[in-house]
């Protein structure tokens, strides 16, 4: 379980580092928009990234 953790950490890493390395001005736009938003509306994508996150990690567990 610690290994299958990990290796979604590696990949994590991969993706979000992408970004800022094959597009970096479009990549601080981004960032700067978001840091305009709304505390709300950031909470509200927190939010459902996380469930949706959590709902696929249970179905890929479950399916092991």
């Amino acid at each position: 379980m610690l290994d299958a953790f990990l290796l979604a950490l590696c990949f994590l890493l991969i993706i979000e580092g992408a970004m800022p390395l094959l597009i970096p001005s479009k990549w601080k736009q981004y960032l700067m928009q978001m840091a305009l938003q709304p505390k709300e509306s950031l909470r509200r994508i927190g939010g459902v990234m996380v469930v949706v996150g959590a709902v696929s990690a249970y179905f890929l567990v479950k399916q092991a």
